[in-house]
């Protein structure tokens, strides 16, 4: 293919140090002068006078930092070239350090390797995580603000309030210091305060793209999401990461492969549903025992208890979360003692690592797929959150593997596990069925009688109990306990 065989050329370009900005740029400067030499050639009128040509010259895109930059057809801010085979959305959040993270140290690198030559275009989308980032959504609003003046002003606004995270995140309120650097970097103070006042088309596009996030299974900032334009196709991964791993994932794409250990990812439009509107996780045929896997559920969750119980509790929990973890280790074994070994409960495990405050908890729920495999996942459970400050690190991998060596596991089917994609996209599978409703950890869903209830947050044990003994008393009244 045409495309295929250009996108190889500036995949060689790029990782050509020597060449990769002297190539297209000699290449750019050769085809001007060919142009101006067709274009310019003098004419001649009826009676042999030489006369200039007309040249039409087009407007020019606006640039920062070397860069085009300008908005989608969807009014979303972009940097590259608009045509660029590769397009690259960045879902952020203003008040995320891994996010600045990103921008300050990683981001300039990809501009110059990728966005430059017109290999990617790079999209920022809004992603305030307002229950952890009381600043977020405000720090958004000002950068779209000032983005209605100006996109080279918008880009300009986006790095300052980065850069400048570390004074104004911790203000009860940032509004003002916004407002400074939007006057410090030129823009109308009067247009500034008028569109900050009168923000809700700046808010409907902000919740616009909070919503579509959230329809890809994102939880965590920064998270991307990788297309190829030519195809469609598109991959998703969440996560501060290396400038080594873009590079590796964009000349993957480019050469139309599947980047290694990436699903497709496609717009969540509908979860699987089941009887009563209830995602297929959450109905009684999903809950049925799966016959061929020993404590999994038929939707493929971990569970334990009765699958005969009358009430049915499913937890969405991240083992790098002190709140889950507080629950795991005092209020759990009550619960379990009291009603689930009796058979009143059956208490449904699904995963949801926030990564971008927790950033080992993913690799820790990758870790208990791979037990889960060898019918280990409750004593790694327990044992994550006991050893939580052993393994919140990176090159956590030695402690996982020296955990399956001590529950006697198959230490090469459990290295091979955590080495494949199957577990990573189980995971990623619980977060995207939480998505539309967990806000934080833990949060359990409480089903009865065929309805949901929800409980955020880690109750004490003695409100717990009594929360689940009431219900069994109704349940009892009713006639409705089995």
């Amino acid at each position: 293919m045409k495309l295929q065989a250009r996108l190889m050329r500036r995949t060689r370009q790029v990782n050509d140090a020597g060449r990769e900005r002297s190539g297209p740029r000699l290449a750019l400067v050769t085809f001007l002068v060919l142009l101006l030499l067709l274009v310019a050639a003098c004419t001649t009128d009826a009676e042999g006078n030489i006369v200039a040509p007309a040249v039409a010259v087009g407007p020019q895109p606006a640039m920062h930092r070397g860069v085009p930059v300008g908005f989608t057809a969807e009014g979303y801010p972009y940097r590259g070239d608009p045509n660029a085979p590769i397009t690259i959305y960045e879902y952020s959040d203003y008040e995320c350090p891994f996010c600045a993270r990103h921008v300050i140290q990683t981001e300039p690198a990809l501009l110059a390797g990728f966005a430059e030559n017109g290999m990617v275009k790079f999209v920022f989308r809004d992603m305030p995580l307002s229950s952890i980032h009381p600043n977020a959504l405000a720090a958004a609003i000002a950068a779209h603000c000032v983005g209605e003046q100006d996109i080279v002003l918008y880009w300009q606004m986006h790095d300052r309030i980065f850069r400048t995270q570390k004074e104004w995140a911790p203000r009860e309120e940032a509004l003002s210091f916004f407002a400074d650097l939007a006057q410090e970097l030129g823009a109308d103070a009067t247009q500034y305060g008028s569109c900050m006042a009168n923000n809700e088309t700046q808010l409907t596009k902000v919740n616009e793209s909070l919503s579509e996030a959230q329809s890809f299974g994102f939880t965590g900032t920064p998270s991307f999401r990788f297309v190829f334009e030519e195809t469609g196709e598109a991959f998703s991964f969440s996560g501060a990461q290396p400038y080594d791993m873009f590079n590796e994932w964009i000349g993957t794409i480019a050469a139309g492969r599947t980047p290694q250990g990436a699903a497709q990812a496609q717009p969540q439009q509908q979860q699987q549903q089941g009887e009563g509107g209830l995602p297929f996780w959450a109905t009684a045929e999903g809950l049925k025992p799966d016959p061929d896997r020993p404590g999994y559920t038929l939707a493929g969750d971990m569970y334990k208890g009765s699958s005969d119980a009358p009430i049915v509790v499913v937890e969405f929990s991240d083992f790098q979360c002190p709140y889950c973890q507080r629950h795991a280790l005092t209020t759990q074994p009550v619960l379990d003692e009291e009603f689930v070994a009796p058979g009143a409960v059956m208490w449904v495990f699904k995963h949801f690592p926030i990564e971008n405050i927790h950033p080992f908890a993913f690799t820790a729920s990758v870790a208990s797929e791979c037990a889960a495999e060898q019918e280990a996942f409750w004593q790694f459970h327990h044992r994550l959150f006991v050893d939580m400050d052993l393994w919140s690190r990176s090159e956590n991998t030695i402690y996982f593997m020296e955990l399956a060596a001590e529950y006697e596991l198959d230490t090469d089917a459990f290295a091979a596990c955590l080495a494949g994609d199957a577990p990573a996209q189980a995971v990623q599978g619980d977060m995207r069925d939480g998505a539309p409703f967990v806000r934080g950890t833990p949060t359990f869903v409480v089903l009865v009688g065929g309805q949901g209830r929800l409980i955020p947050g880690a109750l004490p044990t003695d409100q717990f109990v009594a929360a689940l003994s009431q219900m069994l008393a109704e349940l009892s009244v009713t006639g409705n306990d089995g």
